[in-house]
């Protein structure tokens, strides 16, 4: 019943900026944390960052701190991650993340972010 639906990724240079959207359904949005990860190829998923539930609180992982921004609209039920200053090591599949007390971890499909050099 959780859906989450990556979107906004592709390919840019060094230096560029994207901004992935995370559409939900199925669970009371407002209602949950929410959290961004990404996995490099060949590498663990990561941890990006996360938002309490009206968006008033964010932290970040050290790797993209100052350079990546989430945000949220509950009015839409969508997650943000605004990346700037991109480099050739954020290139991975992003995902965005919730937990919830009834359906446990719940994970989008991910979107594609590459970053040339």
């Amino acid at each position: 019943q959780v859906h989450l639906v990556e979107s906004g990724g592709g390919l840019v240079q060094s230096g560029g900026s994207l901004r992935l959207s995370c559409t939900a359904s199925g669970f009371t949005f407002r209602d949950y944390a929410m959290t961004w990860y990404r996995q490099p190829p060949e590498k663990e998923r990561e941890w990006i960052g996360g938002i309490s539930l009206s968006g008033g609180t964010t932290t970040y992982a050290d790797s993209v701190k100052g350079r990546f921004t989430i945000s949220r609209d509950n009015t839409k039920n969508t997650l943000y991650l605004q990346m700037n200053s991109l480099k050739p090591e954020d290139t991975a599949v992003y995902y965005c993340h919730v937990m919830t007390f009834t359906t446990g971890p719940s994970w989008g499909q991910g979107t594609q972010v590459t970053v040339s050099s």
